[in-house]
């Protein structure tokens, strides 16, 4: 694509730059009734020093009102997300080979190792691959190809107990409820609030 002619200037590139910059924050968390016209009415008169065209109290109370919004649409997907993950693994335990624990979590061995078991206090090895229960793949050390080190008693709670459980050599897929896993905050984009995770974890090794 050709630059437009409007902005022949490196001035003027930056700062259009610096709008597209500001639009692609404004859209990454969005609410209902966004408007542009507006967002760049609010930046021209304050860049031209002129007083605000709305009063602060009404912006103000605006300002909640839309947060108030935002909230209410949040709680409710996050509702939707926990109910969505607790039919998945209610109908994942009558599967066979799927053994559920007292904490909810649930797994099935695909491999059973022969080695020794970490403790809680115990650095290991693994190749593990992440998905949510749709299939999407929100981390992989297998796609990377390079396995990951990390200390039993430092990763989500449902992998702290899987592991501790685990031969070196095995090779287990865990269920992980939302409160074993990133719970009502989720974990950066990939991972939304109250989200049920599956996890193939192989044991590569104890390092210490």
């Amino acid at each position: 694509m050709s630059d437009s002619g409007k902005f022949e200037s490196v001035e003027k590139r930056v700062s259009y730059g610096i709008g597209r910059q500001m639009a692609e924050q404004l859209m990454s968390n969005p609410f209902d009734g966004l408007s542009a016209d507006a967002v760049a009415e609010g930046l021209t008169d304050m860049m031209a020093g002129r007083d605000s065209q709305v009063s602060e109290e009404n912006l103000h109370q605006a300002f909640k009102v839309i947060s108030e919004r935002m909230q209410a649409k949040q709680a409710e997907e996050a509702k939707a997300a926990a109910g969505e993950g607790e039919a998945f693994l209610a109908d994942n335990a009558k599967r066979d080979g799927v053994v559920t624990l007292a904490s909810g979590l649930q797994y099935e061995v695909i491999n059973e190792g022969s080695g020794d078991k970490p403790s809680a206090s115990s650095t290991v090895r693994t190749h593990y691959h992440g998905t949510l229960i749709n299939g999407s793949v929100f981390d992989s050390s297998y796609d990377r190809g390079e396995p990951a080190e990390f200390p039993v008693n430092g990763v989500i709670a449902g992998w702290t107990e899987a592991l501790q459980m685990m031969p070196v050599g095995s090779k287990w897929r865990l269920y992980v409820p939302h409160q074993l896993a990133y719970g009502e905050r989720g974990a950066g984009a990939a991972i939304a609030p109250f989200s049920t995770l599956v996890f193939d974890v192989e044991l590569l090794d104890i390092v210490s």
